[in-house]
């Protein structure tokens, strides 16, 4: 997460993340490194179905088509987002936790947007572990994916 602090710095890239499993765990980390006020703009986290669609204005037919936890869900979080915050890249989490399948996806399948410029890049992956476990894990990938469009 340093790293990818310094980088937004560097450049006077700013950035935003909404988020729904991860529920802030994205946020918690980079608010947690000196300075990043100056590129970070805040996060969202919409973990409720209802807040994907009336606060970030993802439409309900595009969700009972895909489901939230979604490629398609993933990449309009990004992009509504970045709207939202006003920011050059937007990062937005969606996926399955756990304890049980949601919408007939397993445990463990999440999705990763980043909308940056006029660019959306999404990222499918299937985690194991606890929930804490994969929340990290997703929190590490979507640095790993930022870092490399990035560079």
């Amino acid at each position: 997460m340093n790293e990818l602090a310094t980088l937004l710095k560097e450049r006077d890239i700013s950035i935003a993340s909404v988020e729904s499993f991860t529920v802030g765990a994205f946020a918690n980390a980079i608010g947690s490194i000196s300075g990043i006020s100056q590129v970070y703009r805040g996060s969202l986290v919409s973990y409720q179905t209802r807040i994907k669609r009336d606060v970030l204005k993802i439409n309900q037919d595009i969700i009972d088509t895909y489901g939230v936890v979604s490629n398609e869900i993933a990449g309009l979080m990004a992009i509504n987002g970045k709207e939202l915050f006003s920011s050059d890249l937007c990062i937005s989490f969606t996926g399955n936790a756990g304890p049980t399948a949601m919408e007939g996806k397993p445990v463990g399948l999440i999705y990763i947007g980043i909308a940056y410029m006029n660019d959306i890049y999404t990222y499918c992956f299937e985690l194991s572990g606890s929930r804490e476990d994969i929340k990290k894990q997703a929190v590490m990938f979507g640095v790993e994916k930022i870092l490399d469009i990035l560079k």
